[in-house]
């Protein structure tokens, strides 16, 4: 055998060596990890850490004791790190939903849902324990859901879903300075049912929900679901606004996400966010299986824009679960 071909075989084999390894090692990973089971999902991202909170949908117990929080510094393997805002410590003691993470100066706050109304809760970390020592919600005489805070040249305005007599409907406010209460005369709807993906099952109530927004360049971008959360067919579309107040114009391209694009049931209700690239991502969850409802997984999907034409697109084959890593 020339010496050519013995180097080629080797070199084939080493490389063979290295598939195999590689499989045992991928197996090996997927083998001690589980998929996490959050339902209306957020991602905040600081300093190289991304931190992971949602509706637990796992069971009734776990749902009413508060938030959960995992972490991770890849997007990929993600560990528990207990609660981040218990009952008890802040407004509610059932139905607790639906929680956005933010920073504003210092602290870290995170609004959320309970007793299907909206309150705040601050922490000195990312990780909590979020607390309001007041346990009090924003005064309303409808029931609110869904809460997302988006700051604005200087101002914070409040995202959110009311449940008005013809259906859900997302709507705004602006914030006061401490972030405690709305502007009640800021108030306005923003977004209600009105193409035909929205409502294909005719399932009441009809629903336009889970909001996010997002800045790029000088156009302010909604991401929002709709049809009702029960529905297969529950899916993602977007909005675009020359303010943070509206008017939004619904994309003509939407559902931007739905089922036929990543082979899933039901996705929807998620946030938008940055990764440490800059590139933009949006995590949701979806149903359980193709034929149960919960507990809803939780996913993750790569978007792009087009600034010029001012259109978002995503990625079906970026679509993937996330996975809880055992220690």
């Amino acid at each position: 055998m020339s010496m050519r071909n013995l180097l080629f075989k080797s070199a084939s084999v080493i490389f063979l060596y290295g598939i195999i390894i590689n499989f045992l090692f991928s197996s090996s990973n997927i083998s001690d990890s589980q998929d996490i089971m959050l339902a209306d999902p957020t991602i905040f991202y600081e300093n190289g850490k991304y931190y992971l909170y949602g509706s637990t949908s796992g069971g009734a117990d776990r749902t009413n004791n508060g938030f959960m929080v995992y972490e991770s510094n890849n997007l990929y393997n993600w560990k528990p790190r207990g609660y981040a805002l218990r009952k008890g410590d802040a407004f509610g003691d059932k139905g607790f939903w639906a929680p956005h993470v933010f920073k504003n100066g210092e602290k870290y706050g995170m609004v959320y849902t309970a007793n299907e109304n909206l309150a705040i809760a601050f922490s000195h970390s990312p990780l909590g324990p979020f607390r309001n020592k007041f346990k009090n919600h924003y005064k309303s005489n409808i029931n609110q859901l869904d809460p997302f805070v988006f700051f604005d040249n200087g101002k914070g305005y409040l995202y959110h879903t009311r449940r008005v007599k013809e259906g859900n409907q997302i709507f705004v406010s602006e914030l006061s300075d401490n972030l405690r209460s709305m502007k009640e005369e800021t108030i306005q709807k923003c977004i209600a049912t009105d193409q035909p993906w929205e409502d294909t099952d005719n399932i009441e109530p009809k629903s336009n929900q889970g909001p996010s927004v997002i800045k790029i360049n000088e156009t302010y971008y909604m991401f929002y679901s709709a049809n009702n959360f029960r529905s297969p067919k529950y899916a993602v579309g977007y909005a675009t606004s020359t303010s943070p107040l509206g008017p939004w114009s619904k994309s003509d391209q939407n559902p931007l996400i739905d089922s036929k694009i990543i082979n899933q049931n039901g996705p929807g209700h998620g946030d938008i966010f940055y990764d440490d690239k800059k590139h933009l991502k949006y995590v949701f969850h979806t149903h359980f299986s193709k034929n149960e409802l919960r507990p809803r997984r939780t996913g993750i999907i790569s978007l792009f824009s087009d600034k010029e034409l001012k259109k978002i697109n995503c990625e079906p084959t970026t679509f993937r679960f996330l996975k809880e890593i055992d220690p």
